[in-house]
């Protein structure tokens, strides 16, 4: 439920929930692909909520399309390449975005259209169907948050609606990864499936929150996520 609310919020829910997976007991890959199951239903329930009150922007069904293929490619990977190795990156752009969101108290706050040009709309599309979606498929946490910031800095969208068109591109993103973990059978379908019924709860709670305190509040708890994913990422270095 906790891990419903933050996704619906900014993403990283799967910085609750793959570690609470991996103390009940199951491999790293089997850790990755039932946090997939209880997450598209939480993620789903959230896009349902933002899409009745802020649209659904342009961008989200192409890229939301492109993802469900690159993270398939990301998933068919999980099992042959150690996560360890992009962790040192993936700490430095989270870095990266905290200081950039941090510094920059404007952002994200409302919308800039002028930001949305046909070369910036086409290198949101590459970077949130292809590049994160293809990360979420390989390792996953922080694949909201990323999306989010893909939104907010290349195509201009306030954090309120960034927020709710990554959910449309991270439901693309687990059904292509959860696919492939099926076929391989990594997904633990009943425990995947009770706990996606409290990420639905959770994920209305936190959607419905967003919407009602604005980008302020999605600014704070993106912060307050970034920071805990570098110090989670950093000690699993140590």
């Amino acid at each position: 439920m906790a891990a419903g609310w933050v996704d619906a919020v900014v993403g990283g829910g799967g910085l609750l929930q793959l570690p609470a997976l991996l103390l009940a007991g199951l491999t790293p890959v089997e850790a990755l692909a039932t946090n997939k199951s209880a997450s598209v239903l939480g993620t789903a329930s959230a896009a349902s909520t933002y899409a009745r009150r802020t649209g659904v922007d342009r961008i989200a069904v192409p890229a939301g399309a492109a993802a469900v293929l690159s993270s398939a490619g990301g998933a068919l990977l999980a099992g042959l390449l150690d996560p360890a190795v992009l962790k040192p990156l993936i700490i430095v752009v989270l870095v990266g975005v905290a200081a950039f969101v941090a510094l920059r108290p404007s952002f994200g706050a409302v919308a800039d259209p002028a930001l949305r040009t046909r070369g910036r709309l086409a290198a949101a599309l590459l970077a949130a169907g292809g590049v994160i979606a293809f990360y979420d498929g390989l390792i996953g946490p922080g694949t909201g948050t990323f999306l989010i910031i893909v939104f907010t800095s290349l195509v201009g969208m306030d954090f309120v609606r960034a927020s709710g068109t990554a959910k449309i591109v991270n439901m693309g993103t687990n059904i292509g990864a959860i696919a492939v973990f099926a076929v391989q059978g990594h997904v633990v379908w009943a425990l995947g499936l009770a706990m996606g019924v409290a990420n639905i709860a959770g994920a209305q709670l936190g959607a419905r929150m967003a919407l009602k305190r604005g980008a302020g509040f999605v600014r704070a708890v993106l912060l307050t996520v970034v920071s805990a994913l570098v110090l989670r990422l950093g000690w699993d270095l140590l």
